[in-house]
């Protein structure tokens, strides 16, 4: 009985798990932690400790001096003695050759830059131009009379743009130039339209009152030059009347 008990009491021990070795890709638990454990001090004891400094960073103090100095330049824009009538943003172009069909004689619209598009009076003689220039680079590319005959057309198929026809000095030469500035919406294209026309009007009267001013000078130098030849003339005749008095005399002494 006790040799038949033996057997069952063996059977039911529980045989121990392995702990070192595993037919899975995954190793064991403890060798994991161990070899987890054993790279963890040797990358503790490969990085350095940081040495803890309280030394602060030194700023640098050193000054260099130029080599070129440059002196202060006043520049001038040739608008210091004018004031602004109008002034509004718009986009302008021009018609005519672009530098690859120069003499071609193919023609097209072609867009010429953004900018404030002025009308300036100047305060002196009162004389009245067109002005834009070039957002940025400040480049002129609109620079003309503001003459009363100039006529704004309506451009074909918009109605915030404005097409006219002026001889411009923009670059430096006057050459007749075939314009279109485009608004951002028909109220300010009208409203462009409206001052721009009212100036034209203001333009023709200055040139009339120019014109009659000049006049009025010319006629009272050829007034004078007259005043002064008739007087020569009188003094003339009056010493040839003593002349001929004298001659009379001397006649009829002799009788």
């Amino acid at each position: 009985m006790a040799e038949s008990a033996s057997p069952a009491a063996s059977g039911s021990e529980a045989v121990p798990a392995p702990t070192g070795f595993s037919f899975s890709a995954t190793p064991a638990p403890a060798v994991a932690a161990a070899g987890a454990a054993t790279d963890s001090s040797e990358a503790a004891a490969a990085v350095p400790e940081k040495k803890k400094t309280d030394a602060k960073e030194e700023e640098s103090t050193a000054q260099f001096t130029p080599v070129v100095t440059l002196d202060e330049v006043d520049v001038q824009s040739g608008e210091e003695e004018e004031e602004i009538i109008y002034c509004q943003r718009g986009k302008l172009f021009i018609y005519g050759e672009t530098l690859l069909d120069v003499g071609s004689g193919n023609k097209q619209w072609n867009e010429r830059g953004i900018g404030d598009i002025r009308i300036l009076k100047h305060r002196e003689h009162q004389g009245m131009r067109v002005l834009m220039r070039q957002e940025k680079t400040m480049k002129v590319i609109v620079n003309h009379a503001l003459d009363p005959r100039i006529k704004l057309e309506p451009n074909v198929g918009s109605d915030r743009s404005w097409v006219w026809s002026a001889f411009d000095f923009a670059t430096g030469e006057l050459v007749e130039t075939v314009f279109a500035i485009r608004f951002a919406d028909s109220d300010i294209a009208n409203a462009f339209k409206t001052i721009f026309e009212e100036q034209q009007t203001e333009m023709e009267k200055v040139l009339a009152g120019a014109d009659s001013e000049t006049g009025a000078v010319e006629a009272d130098e050829v007034a004078a030059a007259l005043a002064g030849l008739s007087t020569k003339e009188e003094g003339a005749t009056a010493e040839g009347d003593g002349d001929a008095a004298d001659a009379a005399g001397e006649v009829a002494k002799e009788e």
